[in-house]
Formats: structure tokens, sequence, C-alpha cells
């Protein structure tokens, strides 16, 4: 009994081995790949940021490309060049020429909500990137801002111990989602430390010449300010500037925010400008806006019928870190 075990296990091993080449030639037609890529070829993205021209709407628009020109996406940009009349006309505009999706950069919560709601009851499906308006839309793609409110805060506070406790806020424009959410992550952490004095919270909007004629008037009626946080790095290379020149950075703690770009970034923490830099890392969000884009377009999900969002991992930029490859992204890079 033993030897016909023996030949029958053989016999069936020779069968699987001389099947194997046979299966091996023949692969398995992926049923998905063929509609997803029609989902996507020909279809059109319009791109309305508050202004382009720096690096995170820049960043935001080169990594679309990136990601969907290979799938015969094709782009509309639409620059209001920080302009919310503008804005408002090119969004109004888009919603008639019916592209498959809007990526939109709010001024503010208000100007575009209700174009918004409009756009995607006419099948447009909506992304906001980063500044929110009171409309949710499909997808929101951005930073929590109250967390990054707390954490600038938090490291503020930290660098005053044992000194004067007077710090001072330069918020961005006081309309737009960012600053308003930033100043309430400020003041959850304020409400914990009662020792913190604010000298002064005025609105720079945006603007790097305001928050540097801000930040002078403060530091001459403060020259003892310990800390100050600000809401964008681009506009807080005002504030940086005016504390280089009253003599006193490494003493004014200035803690901000961005996308992480290296210039506008790890260079400028290394060089001592800016202490803390909380980045919402642009390649990442872009990334993220384009694989959301990818799913709604081969979901068939009606726009509007679907909302969620993406809020993205923060990275702080310290001197530890500023010189590593991790913690910054290159423009230029991005582009290629």
């Amino acid at each position: 009994m033993a030897s016909v075990h023996k030949f029958a296990l053989g016999s069936i091993a020779a069968l699987v081995l001389s099947a194997v080449p046979a299966l091996a030639q023949q692969g398995l037609d992926e049923p998905f790949q063929k509609p997803f890529r029609e989902a996507l070829a020909g279809k059109t993205v319009a791109y309305v940021p508050v202004a382009m021209n720096f690096d995170l709407t820049e960043g935001w628009y080169a990594g679309l490309k990136k990601e969907l020109e290979p799938f015969g996406v094709k782009f509309v940009i639409r620059d209001p060049n920080w302009n919310t009349n503008a804005g408002a006309q090119a969004v109004t505009s888009l919603i008639s020429e019916k592209p498959a999706v809007m990526v939109i950069h709010n001024p503010d919560v208000q100007t575009y909500a209700k174009l918004l709601q409009r756009a995607e009851n006419e099948g447009i499906y909506v992304i906001q990137i980063n500044m929110g308006s009171a409309y949710r839309s499909s997808a929101f793609v951005g930073a929590n801002w109250i967390e990054i409110g707390e954490r600038q805060t938090e490291g503020v506070v930290k660098a005053c111990q044992g000194k004067s406790n007077k710090i001072a806020i330069i918020q961005g424009a006081l309309s737009a989602a960012a600053s308003a959410y930033t100043l309430k992550g400020v003041e959850n952490i304020l409400a914990k430390h009662p020792e913190i004095k604010v000298v002064s919270s005025q609105a720079a909007d945006w603007d790097a010449a305001k928050a540097k004629a801000i930040t002078q008037t403060v530091l001459k009626q403060n020259p003892d300010l310990c800390g100050i946080v600000g809401f964008w790095d681009g506009m807080d290379i005002g504030t940086a500037a005016a504390i280089k020149e009253a003599g006193l950075t490494g003493k004014v703690f200035l803690a901000t925010s961005g996308g992480g770009e290296r210039k506008g970034a790890c260079e400028l923490v290394k060089n001592g400008s800016f202490d803390l830099n909380m980045s919402y890392d642009v390649p990442t969000q872009a990334a993220q806006m384009a694989g959301t884009i990818k799913w709604l377009l081969s979901s068939g999900a009606k726009p509007g019928s679907v909302k969620g969002s993406e809020y993205t991992t923060l990275i702080p930029i310290t001197k530890e870190n500023a010189d590593t490859q991790t913690a910054c992204w290159n423009l230029s890079d991005l582009k290629k």
C-alpha cells in the first residue's frame, strides 16, 4: 500500500508542476483600472488660490499636476492675486464652465460659501484647502489651526519661563479661517497660564510690512517682551526683521507656521529668524488632495453627497531638525 501512495503522490506532484508554467503565462485582467483611468481622462480641475507666486499655492499646484496630469487631467488656474472680489468672480465664472473639480483656497469663511454650495449643486466637486469656508464641501484638506495655535503658544509660554511673561500676537486677516481658528488655539493655552500677559494682539492681514511695523511698535513699548505668536511665516518674515533690528534675536522667542518650504522655513529657523515653525507640509497636502480627487472622480458619488476632512500631520521645525532632509521640502524639486 505504501508504494501505491508514493506513486499517487508523485503523480499529483508532477501534475501540479506541469501546470505551473501554463498558469504563469496567463495573467489576470484587473477589472477596476480601466474605469478608473476613464473617469479621470480629459477631466478639468480648476484651481483658485488666494494668490499665486508663493510657496504654498505654487507647491499645491505643482503637487496636483505631478499626481494628476499623467492620468490626462487638465488644469485651469484663476489667480485673484489677493483680491477677494476677483476671486468671487472667478469662482462664479468657473461654475458656468463646469470643471469636474474645483480646488478652492478661501480668503475668508463667508465670501465663497454660497458659491461653493451652488457649484456642488450643479455637479462640481469642491475641495477646500487649508482655509475653509462656512460651507462644508466634498472635502477639506488642511491644517488644524487650533492645534497650530496651541502648539505655538505652548512653545512661547515655555520660552517665557523666568522672564517677563509678556507676549504679543501677530494675527493674519481677521475674517480668515486660518487666523480665527489659530487665535482660538492661542486662547486655549493662555487660559491655562494666567501669568502670561498679552501686551498686543493685532492683525497684519498676511502682510510682512504690516507685521514688521506692528512688531517695531510693540518692541519699543515693551523691550522686555519674551515671545511672539505669529500666524504665518510669509508674514512673519517682517516680524523677525523687526526683532533683528531691535537686537533681540534669540531673546524674543518667535513661533510661526507655514508650509515647510526650505527657504521660508528651515533656513529661517537655522539662522535664528524663527524659533519654532509649525509646518503643515505642502507636498503631503497636495498628495492628499490628488488622492481625494482620484477617489471622487472614480467613485461615481454625486458632488455634495459625501463630505470629509483630512487634517494634516504637523511637523514642528526647530534648530534640532532644521538641518535634516525630512523637515522641509524644496519647491524646485516639486516642480520637476
